[in-house]
Formats: C-alpha cells, sequence, structure tokens
C-alpha cells in the first residue's frame, strides 16, 4: 500500500513508485522493459481495488481520485501515460493472443481512465486496442474482449 497522496505525487511528477522510480523513468522505459516489468502499471493506472498481481501495489481512496482529477499535472501524466502504452501496444505483437497478462493492463488502463480522466479517453483508448486486434486478426479471447468492453 501507498501513503496517502503518493500516487498522486507520483504522477505529478513529484513521488516515487514503490519501487523508488519516478514517473519519468517509467515512461522513458523501452518495450522490453515494459513487457517484463510488472509493478509500474498499478501507479500509472491506479484504480480503488487492490491489485492481484502485485499485493503491495497503490490502492486509491477518495480523496486521492478527487484530487488526481482536480490536478493539471496528473492529467497530463495520464495522458502521456495512455500515450506511452498505446505506442507499446501499437509496437509489440506478443500480446495478440488469445490470454496474455496485458490483457489485465489493458482492462485496468481502460478503467483507470474511465474513473480519473473521463469516459472519452476511456473509450478512445479502447477503441485503439480494438482496432489493432482486427486489424491483425488476433485471435484475442471474447473473454478479454468483453473485459474491455465493460471496462
Amino acid at each position: 500500500m501507498s501513503a496517502p497522496g503518493a500516487i498522486t505525487a507520483f504522477l505529478e511528477g513529484e513521488g516515487r513508485d514503490g519501487r523508488g522510480r519516478t514517473l519519468f523513468e517509467v515512461l522513458a522505459m523501452d518495450n522490453d522493459a515494459l513487457e517484463r516489468t510488472h509493478d509500474y502499471i498499478q501507479w500509472l493506472f491506479p484504480l480503488r481495488e487492490p491489485s492481484r498481481a502485485v499485493p503491495d501495489a497503490p490502492v486509491l481512496i477518495d480523496a486521492e481520485v478527487e484530487a488526481i482529477r482536480d490536478s493539471g499535472m496528473a492529467r497530463i501524466a495520464l495522458a502521456a501515460a495512455t500515450d506511452r502504452m498505446d505506442a507499446f501496444y501499437r509496437a509489440t505483437h506478443d500480446w495478440l493472443m488469445p490470454n496474455d497478462h496485458n490483457h489485465l493492463r489493458i482492462t485496468r488502463i481502460i478503467r483507470s481512465l474511465r474513473l480519473l480522466v473521463g469516459d472519452a479517453e476511456a473509450d478512445a483508448f479502447k477503441a485503439a486496442i480494438l482496432s489493432r486486434v482486427e486489424a491483425t486478426r488476433a485471435p484475442v479471447s471474447a473473454r478479454s474482449r468483453g473485459y474491455w468492453t465493460t471496462a
């Protein structure tokens, strides 16, 4: 768990994640590092629910949701994180299979964007992912697509 305000501070570029990385260090990770590292996505795209994959990941409380929504810097960071993950999913193809851990990440990104930024941004990211799946005719499971559709 994170200290109160730690997620907001991280997204505003003033704090560090659970491993001591800054927002800028995480956003600068190359695609290989993004693929093999499993504890950054909870900081870039936080939720109110605990992560099953990373038990000590931060969890949002209502006050922090409001702080992030009200922070221009945090909203810019969420836009930059969305752009980075969009670029990652456009540049890589290992996730374009029936089941992959990235499917959970995609669901988290959509849900976090919907909570913290708004429906338009969440739906735009979801549309980009579904477009990539359709364009490549990837065999992504109906279950994963369902989670993305309802996120």
